[in-house]
């Protein structure tokens, strides 16, 4: 089966417009420029064959924080909260001086009242559900685009897909609740994919100041070289707990501060970099695994040390795979997805999404660009009092399809974006032009919904009035349905069915190699921005130029929008404690660009980069962290 050439990773061979000279600051050189570190090759090995303790304890005590208290804004929180100190106040000052009767009469109305104020915030704080019963209609239905599906557990594949029996019941609550950790542990940040960022950036100024810079490298493949960071290439971030970080293999100066919080960057070279958020500094050696990383990679969101990344592309190492790394010591615990038989795309078994971990059902979620879905029972074992971790994978269940348009020349089989879920339900574009809505639990197809192309955008799911929407876009693969220019959609679509509730068009161009259209992911605006969504369209007046479209969730009209050279890097929106918010985007020029999300007007433009910058930035409070091809992981400091 012919390979799907390398879209995500060759430089344009168009020069793009520079922006105007009034617009742009170069970034002051670093004071010292910390390199990467010496790159040496870890021992890959697979963890022994041994009975694991389930994580049943922690799981547990996580599943009651599980139902965490949904994100007020500070001022309603403050004022909730003084209501209910000054009732409880009534209520004591009541008791205090009461004797009987009506006094008596009172102080218990009065602690009533204070019971029912505190009843109402706590209310107010709990996780917000909506009644969720995806279903197709005629124009969804999955026998329109998919001739069939098959499932395969342990090695075996099941003659009807109603045979099959899942071990648990694995059911996602809303995006924010996510993780409970201090950190940023997959692409987006969550299950919704829907946002990037930890805290509040609380700027002043609205400017961007490059504070550190940090060297990476490359790595050759054959005829081709790969440098950097790349599509998507979005770093993560985490402040270990202290106990953690005692057992791992961190500098003692990481160890000893207790407010680090440590930068986790798979990149192109065939390296994880380890560095100091703060500094840039290292905190440990990089880890050198030998493949191309395009993703993000992701952490175990029940904060347990467990990276899970896979390569891009394949190496002199070996076919491409997914590593499941042990972060105590930095061991390869456990891979997968090389060569994969059950595959309909023969030896080719990228991975450029970003996993999710069930942490009920201790289920790794993990899409392939093979064409398979992976539902991996982990069986993770971790003690923090003694640093020590295992998995001991079971039941392996994978999932595959074909396409009513699938071929080896176009409309390809493969998920190359990070799959969203709510409840039991996974939703996924494909390479084909598919956006699948699968249940979990059953691994029935629920509804599919045609996307006309090579689609690379992963999927944004946004509760907006009790009702779930989802948010994506494709891209312009060369000669599919044209050689010229093609008509890019940035769509609205319910997710219960499927159904198209609005699109906005956009015609753009493409070059073989490097396509058009949206490449990135959608970021819906919450706070002040809530009314609208923000997204990158590339190549829309020539093959150099592209917009960050600013468009009202409402009906898709464009609110406003930002030209400049085309980017496939994916907005982020940032936050003050108020509520006000701004937009940062990364662009093929080499500049980072800030924007006032309401109005678009331009704060400060940055560059970093003499070359492309692809990745996707994450925010961690006021510190951005992204990566460029010309081989820098940049700490930005938003001011």
């Amino acid at each position: 089966m012919e390979q799907k050439r390398n879209t995500h990773v060759r430089q344009s061979r168009y020069q793009a417009k520079p922006a105007p000279a009034s617009s742009r600051k170069k970034a002051a050189a670093p004071k010292s420029a910390r390199p990467g570190g010496n790159h040496h090759q870890q021992d890959a090995r697979k963890h022994p064959n041994q009975a694991a303790v389930h994580h049943t304890t922690a799981s547990r005590q996580r599943s009651c924080r599980r139902k965490r208290r949904f994100r007020l804004k500070p001022q309603v929180k403050i004022a909730g909260i003084l209501i209910l100190v000054f009732l409880l106040g009534l209520a004591g000052s009541r008791i205090f001086s009461s004797g009987k009767g009506s006094d008596n009469k009172k102080t218990k109305e009065a602690m009533v009242k204070s019971a029912k104020a505190e009843e109402d915030v706590v209310e107010m704080e709990e996780t917000k559900e909506i009644a969720f019963e995806p279903h197709c209609v005629d124009s969804t239905k999955p026998e329109n685009l998919i001739s069939y599906t098959n499932i395969e557990v342990d090695g075996n594949q099941l003659e009807n897909i109603s045979d099959y029996q899942p071990d648990g019941d694995i059911q996602f609550n809303v995006g924010e609740d996510y993780t409970d950790v201090d950190g940023i542990v997959t692409f987006r940040g969550n299950s919704f994919r829907d946002n990037p960022t930890h805290g509040y950036a609380n700027m002043t100024n609205y400017k961007l100041n490059g504070l550190w810079s940090a060297d990476t490298g490359s790595l050759a493949s054959g005829d081709t070289v790969w440098t950097g960071s790349g599509w998507t290439g979005q770093p993560l971030l985490m402040k270990w707990p202290k106990e953690v970080k005692a057992h791992m293999n961190m500098t003692e100066k990481a160890k000893a501060d207790d407010d680090l919080v440590e930068v986790i960057y798979a990149c192109m070279d065939g390296n994880v970099y380890f560095l100091d958020l703060k500094t840039g500094e290292k905190t440990r050696d990089p880890l050198y695994l030998g493949y191309t990383f395009k993703g993000a990679g992701a952490l175990d969101p029940r904060g347990y040390p467990i990276m899970y990344v896979g390569a891009g592309y394949n190496s002199d190492e070996g076919t491409a795979r997914v590593f499941v790394v042990n972060l105590i010591d930095c061991s390869v615990m456990y891979t997968f997805g090389d060569n994969d038989e059950f595959s309909l795309r023969g030896s080719l078994s990228f991975f450029d999404g970003s996993a999710l971990v069930d942490e009920e059902t201790d289920t790794l979620i993990y899409p392939g660009e093979n064409g398979i879905l992976y539902l991996i029972k982990l069986n993770t074992s971790y003690d923090k009092t003694t640093g020590s971790l295992s998995i001991n994978p079971g039941k392996i269940v994978k999932w595959r399809y074909y396409g009513t348009r699938s071929s080896t020349e176009s409309f390809w089989l493969g998920m190359e974006d990070s799959a969203a879920v709510y409840k039991g339900y996974v939703f996924m574009a494909d390479n084909g032009g598919n956006l699948m809505c699968l249940n979990l639990n059953t691994l029935e197809l629920v509804w599919v919904q045609d996307t006309l192309d090579d689609s690379n955008s992963t999927p944004v799911l946004e509760i907006e009035n009790g009702h779930l929407y989802l948010y994506v876009s494709t891209s312009f693969r060369l000669g599919w349905r044209s050689n010229d220019s093609a008509t890019i959609p940035i769509w609205k679509i319910d997710a219960e069915t499927g159904e198209i509730i609005w699109h906005t068009d956009y015609e753009c161009y493409t070059d073989d190699g490097v396509s058009g259209g949206v490449q990135s992911t959608i970021a819906c605006g919450k706070n002040s921005l809530s009314d609208y969504i923000y997204v990158t369209v590339s190549k829309t007046s020539d093959n150099a130029s592209g917009v960050l479209a600013c468009l009202k969730k409402s009906d898709g009209s464009k609110a406003w929008e930002d030209s400049s050279s085309y980017a496939w890097s994916s907005p982020v929106c940032v936050y003050n404690e108020d509520g006000t918010g701004k937009v940062l985007y990364c662009n093929s020029t080499g500049d980072v660009r800030l924007l006032d999300g309401k109005t678009g007007e331009l704060n400060d433009t940055l560059s970093i980069s003499d070359g492309v910058i692809e990745a996707s930035p994450a925010v961690y409070d006021n510190m951005a962290v992204v990566g460029t091809r010309d081989c820098k992981i940049w700490g930005i400091e938003l001011q």
